[in-house]
């Protein structure tokens, strides 16, 4: 086993201790998509007109998945920056361990709790009506493809989190990444919006990875990814997931991996 790897598994196992103990944190996570879902789903519910009559509720759970996959970002931050204030960070950098490992380990262990926090949101969207219509080789890749959107996030979290380096700090930053989600199509369809209102929905990363876990779980409304004038990103959702997914990776991995070598200088 290489050095990365068996420093990794180290600083996984510190994370998923790190939850048990503390699990305030996931808990919160947990409840704000369920608190999304029955408001969105009951009270604006009645207000929003889908391609053939579709069911409200089962055009945002798909939605809600990829959005607490999004959530990596903040639990990525928030942890990275308790570290960094606390001065965990600088004893790691002290230790002769790999220099990927401890970024690494947050975003790996990031993505086991969202595995195990995914189930509960899944029974609450059957619960509300919503079925997953997909194939197996299909469902695969919609759980595939939120696995790899937290993985992506909490690197970039991660990077933030170090960047910013206190708790306090990283909260109030953390509170401002709800606007990805209002400016995706993750609650509203995208063909009833401003020209160029649409056009920043419809190219926030979000919105791919909303709209090939809905196209995946068969959840999604007839003729309403290939509405006129939808981009690129709507009408080729997988490929478009993956593309994101590849450049943030290429952009915020170095970063942490070098933020987290050098410290906050």
């Amino acid at each position: 086993m290489s050095d990365l790897a068996y420093d990794g598994m180290a600083i996984v196992g510190r994370q998923l201790q790190r939850a048990r103990r503390n699990p305030a944190l996931l808990v919160i996570t947990q409840i704000m998509p369920l608190t999304l879902l029955l408001f969105f789903g009951y009270v604006f519910g009645n207000s929003v007109s889908l391609p053939g009559d579709a069911d409200y509720r089962t055009y945002i759970v798909p939605g809600l998945f990829a959005t607490t996959a999004a959530g990596g970002l903040v639990t990525g931050m928030l942890q990275a920056a308790v570290d960094t204030g606390r001065g965990v960070t600088e004893r790691f950098r002290a230790l002769p361990i790999s220099r990927a490992a401890v970024p690494l380990g947050h975003a790996v262990a990031d993505v086991l709790l969202f595995a195990a926090g995914l189930v509960p949101l899944v029974a609450v969207g059957y619960a509300v009506g919503w079925r997953n219509d997909g194939s197996a080789a299909a469902t695969a890749g919609a759980l595939g493809l939120l696995l790899l959107l937290r993985f992506t996030s909490a690197w970039i979290g991660i990077h933030l989190g170090m960047a910013v380096g206190n708790e306090e700090a990283a909260g109030q930053l953390a509170s401002t990444t709800f606007m990805l989600q209002l400016l995706s199509n993750a609650y509203v369809p995208t063909h009833g919006m401003p020209g160029w209102l649409r056009a920043v929905v419809e190219w926030n990363p979000l919105s791919a990875y909303v709209t090939a876990v809905r196209d995946l779980t068969g959840s999604a409304p007839p003729g309403l990814d290939d509405a006129p004038g939808a981009a690129w990103p709507m009408t080729h959702p997988v490929a478009a997931a993956l593309v994101w997914s590849v450049a943030l990776l290429a952009v915020f991995v170095p970063l942490a991996v070098r933020r987290s070598a050098r410290g906050r200088g």
